[in-house]
């Protein structure tokens, strides 16, 4: 496949903006999409063209499949990168893109599809020998079928929406009461957030770790993993903090995940930039979660462990080049922390608005990944990150302090930040030894200043 000429993001922010660089770097013109609230954020300053789509509503703009590919024709682009969220795991846009002879960089919508349907991908993940969570085989079609797994997996077990993500569509029972309660609740709420109420099971993982694994697949069948990313502290299944190496990770379980990540990818002939997600138990037992088909937000700390830019990866799968086939392990220690527009102490109520002061850390290994500067305002109407703070060291404890180091420079004023945040956690004996789950944060205590 020829080089591509011109890339249309359709994405806001800091990732159309990440996009734009590594484009620009490929000699690759960009087109930047935006709603008519983000005309000042920096991704449209520094693209090569600039489309306005719509108004600040997602729907009408980020994710109006016909606006963006009138966008794409009307600036002859020949590919459409989706970053990460809106539109990145669409299997209809993928189809659409491919209809009108314009190259998704992502997945094709048959892998979508295949991955995007949680008991679909159980069920792939289980075929390829994958290890998966005990639970339902397929679909759940009654409230009694779901009391009959539950008990032959026995409690506590996990009801969860075939289309659910975000930490929603899902819920925690402990025996037959709850799940009676949980059953028509959570159905509501799928069909609600993802219009499929269609419902699986499976065992509830205790004291779980969620690790993953980013892989690489080209259009030759060639495959490769580039080691592991640690995203247990989260809070209401929305990550907050991601390193690599995983402090629970050994060199042998690193091995076995790796292979079993690969054996996800070839399961569906995986062609870019993936990420397989497992639950590790306290055991280090693993089990497949679920496979995004897209770039993911935490890329940027495998891209300084292994010093690989894994956007310049996507788009030359996209134009058909055959990547090295080979596996990486982590030659540092890599940190990032998710800077939000949220006031941690007011349960992390999103604060939009205006920055009125603005000041990026710096130094060696240190990496700021954002969009925005003072006098931005930011917009309500979308996720209310606004920076990634990375950090690289030699090991994890220097990591920490220099993570500490940068996030004390980091000045944002006239918004509230998770900043502070960030500052305590890291401060946190048992974080600082890797003694953590999925459920910290459930527990951690936020002391006001």
């Amino acid at each position: 496949m020829a080089k591509f000429k011109k890339i249309l993001i359709a994405n806001r922010g800091e990732i159309a903006l990440r996009v734009i660089r590594t484009a620009r770097e490929m000699g690759i013109k960009t087109v930047a999409v935006y709603s008519k609230a983000d005309q000042d954020s920096l991704h449209v300053r520094f693209a090569d063209e600039a489309v306005c789509i719509g108004p600040p509503s997602s729907a009408e703009s980020y994710l109006d499949m016909s606006r963006i590919i009138a966008a794409a024709e009307i600036t002859n682009s020949d590919a459409i990168h989706p970053g990460y969220g809106f539109l990145s795991e669409n299997a209809r846009f993928s189809r659409i893109c491919q209809e009108n002879n314009i190259k998704f960089i992502g997945a094709s919508p048959e892998m979508i599809e295949a991955m995007g349907d949680k008991s679909m991908a159980k069920t792939t993940m289980k075929k390829a020998g994958v290890p998966c969570v005990p639970g339902s085989e397929g679909l759940l079609t009654s409230l009694e079928d779901a009391k009959r797994v539950a008990k032959l997996i026995k409690y506590p077990i996990m009801l969860k929406a075939t289309a659910g993500g975000g930490g929603k569509g899902m819920q925690v029972c402990n025996n037959d009461a709850e799940l009676a309660e949980a059953w028509e609740k959570t159905r509501r709420e799928a069909k609600a957030a993802f219009g499929n109420d269609a419902m699986y099971m499976e065992k509830f993982v205790e004291q779980p770790r969620h690790i993953e694994i980013q892989i690489v697949g080209d259009q030759h069948g060639n495959f490769c993993h580039l080691s592991e990313r640690d995203c247990s502290i989260q809070r209401r299944h929305q990550k907050l903090v991601e390193e690599t190496p995983s402090p629970f990770m050994t060199k042998r379980l690193r091995q076995k995940m790796g292979n079993a990540a690969i054996k996800a990818a070839k399961a569906v002939n995986y062609e870019g930039a993936g990420t397989v997600e497992f639950l590790v138990d306290k055991d280090r037992n693993f089990y497949f979660m679920e496979m995004n088909t897209r770039i993911q937000v935490e890329h940027t700390i495998t891209e300084e462990v292994i010093d690989h830019d894994l956007i310049r990866e996507q788009i030359k799968v996209a134009m058909g080049i055959k990547i090295s086939g080979k596996n990486y392990e982590p030659t540092k220690h890599s940190m990032q922390c998710r800077i939000n527009a949220e006031d941690p102490f007011n349960g992390f109520r999103p604060s939009p608005g205006k920055i009125t002061v603005y000041h990026a850390p710096g130094g060696h290994g240190v990496r700021v990944d954002t969009h925005v500067y003072a006098g931005y305002t930011i917009p309500p109407y979308y996720d209310s990150m606004i920076s990634k703070l990375i950090v690289t060291a030699r090991t994890r404890e220097e990591t920490i302090d220099k993570m500490l180091r940068a996030l004390g420079e980091y000045v944002i004023e006239g918004v509230k930040t998770t900043i502070p945040f960030h500052i305590q956690l890291l401060q946190n004996e048992d974080f600082r030894k890797g003694n953590f789950t999925t459920k910290f944060l459930e527990t951690f205590e936020l002391k006001p200043i």
